[in-house]
C-alpha cells in the first residue's frame, strides 16, 4: 500500500462515516416520532411515510432470508470498495459516488442486521400515483451512481479532447 494510496483513505472514511451517521440518526428520529405507515404531508408531492422494507430497493427479493439479504449487501460493498480503489486518485466526482453508495448500503446493512427491514420514510405522491417510499441511504446510493456515471461521461470528453488536440 502506497502513501498515495492511504492518503485517500481517511476522506474516504470520513465521507462513508458521515454518510452513515446522518442516515442513522435520521431513521432513529423516524422510528422514534412518525407514526407507522400514516402519511404525514410536508409539501405538495412529498410527505412522510414511515414503512419497513423488507427486501431490496422496491421490495426485491423480500423472500429471500435476512441472511442471504446481509451477504449480497456485503458483497456490493466490497465490489463498490474495489472500484473505489482501482479508480485514480484524480477522479473526485468518482471517489464521492463510490462513498455515497457505500454509506447508502452500510446505512441499510445496520438497519437489515439490527431490526431484520430497513427503514423507509420518504414519499413522493400525487391523489393518483406514488412512488417506492425509500429513504436518506437510498438516496445516497442513487446519488453515488449518478456522480459515477457523471464521472465516465466527463472523463471520456476529456480523453477524446486528448485525442483531439495530439491529432
Amino acid at each position: 500500500m502506497s502513501a498515495a494510496s492511504l492518503s485517500r483513505v481517511g476522506p474516504m472514511l470520513a465521507m462513508v462515516t458521515g454518510a452513515v451517521t446522518l442516515d442513522q440518526v435520521i431513521k432513529y428520529l423516524v422510528e422514534t416520532r412518525l407514526p407507522f405507515q400514516e402519511l404525514i404531508p410536508v409539501m405538495p408531492m412529498l410527505g412522510l411515510f414511515r414503512t419497513w422494507n423488507e427486501g431490496i430497493a422496491f421490495s426485491l427479493l423480500k423472500d429471500l432470508p435476512d441472511t442471504g439479504l446481509l451477504i449480497l449487501t456485503a458483497l456490493v460493498i466490497v465490489f463498490v470498495v474495489f472500484l473505489w480503489w482501482r479508480t485514480p486518485s484524480n477522479r473526485w466526482i468518482a471517489h464521492l459516488g463510490f462513498a455515497l453508495i457505500i454509506g447508502g448500503a452500510l446505512g441499510n446493512l445496520i438497519d437489515r442486521a439490527v431490526y431484520g427491514h430497513v427503514v423507509d420514510y420518504i414519499l413522493f405522491y400525487t391523489s393518483t400515483w406514488s412512488f417506492a417510499v425509500f429513504n436518506l441511504a437510498d438516496s445516497f446510493i442513487s446519488v453515488g451512481a449518478g456522480l459515477i456515471v457523471l464521472d465516465e461521461v466527463v472523463a471520456a470528453l476529456r480523453e477524446r479532447k486528448a485525442n483531439r488536440q495530439s491529432d
